[in-house]
């Protein structure tokens, strides 16, 4: 049987042979637009690229007609094309995860009256990948595929809590932290520390987070290993409900992940015993 010619044996230059370079810029240009940065022109792209104007001209009249970008109304400058949102949700929609989780979403949604999401991590970002609008006006309206700093947000926070220190490090090496909030921890140690709160209280309920005036209840959904794999959160306006009502969303918050994660194969009593033996590694550490 032949060798894998990218095999992780093959040194990295022997690897390099097999990138396509006018594929790699393409999709390094569909990487810079983005919510803050929805339309570019080709000369903003070439600079950011570093790559000549020409060049650029050439990525965007092939990324225009299979649909990837498209030009704006003064035909000088270009946004993301249907393409690419068609490839977004169909990716989405082939999760095993979003397929499960949307009708949760939706009933919970009508039980709470409120909107609810469903987020993943990607890297050092909080990626919305499901939601469930309410009928009533809110003043929080996230879409699906939104991207939110992971550490500074709620949702973020239980995406995080099964981490060492060691992990939060590596993922934010920097001193400091960016702060968004007179409520984002300064430090990892900071937020290590809120993490492990959270852990043991096994859900987050907390006012302005965020965004002023925003309250987000989130629980974990965990997968047949016991890892987190996605948060599951509704957004109220905490401070107009009394603690009846919020003891009451909480419990349904938290029923509702710990459903998606027994539809994912999770298993209480197999989670234990990984804690435990977490809990033992770290005490040996």
């Amino acid at each position: 049987m032949s060798a894998n010619p990218l095999s992780s044996a093959q040194p990295a230059e022997a690897e390099d042979k097999y990138i396509v370079p006018g594929l790699e810029r393409g999709l390094r240009l569909l990487a810079e637009f983005s919510a803050r940065d929805r339309v570019l022109s080709a000369a903003e792209l070439s600079r950011r690229l570093n790559v000549p104007r020409s060049t650029v001209f050439r990525l965007l009249v092939t990324l225009e007609s299979t649909g990837y970008v498209e030009r704006t109304d003064g035909g000088r400058e270009y946004r993301l094309g249907l393409a690419v949102l068609r490839l977004g949700f169909d990716y989405l929609a082939s999760l095993e995860l979003t397929e499960l989780g949307g009708p949760l979403l939706n009933r919970l949604r009508d039980e709470i009256e409120f909107p609810c999401n469903l987020v993943v991590r990607d890297g050092r970002s909080v990626v919305y990948v499901a939601k469930a609008a309410a009928s009533r006006p809110f003043a929080s309206n996230i879409n699906v595929g939104a991207r939110l700093p992971v550490h500074a947000t709620v949702l973020g926070r239980v995406l995080l809590e099964d981490l060492t220190l060691e992990q939060l490090r590596a993922i934010y090496p920097e001193p400091e932290l960016q702060v968004y909030s007179d409520s984002t921890p300064r430090t990892v140690q900071a937020l290590f520390d809120m993490l492990q709160q959270d852990r043991e209280r096994g859900y987050v309920l907390h006012e302005g987070f965020f965004e002023a005036s925003i309250s987000t209840i989130a629980a974990p959904v965990r997968d047949r290993t016991g890892k987190v794999v996605a948060a599951l959160g509704a957004t109220i306006p905490a401070s107009r409900l009394s603690a009846e009502e919020l003891d009451r969303m909480v419990a349904s918050v938290r029923s509702t992940a710990g459903e998606l994660s027994r539809l994912l194969g999770f298993r209480r009593q197999r989670q234990a015993g990984q804690t435990q033996a977490r809990v033992v590694s770290m005490h040996r550490n």
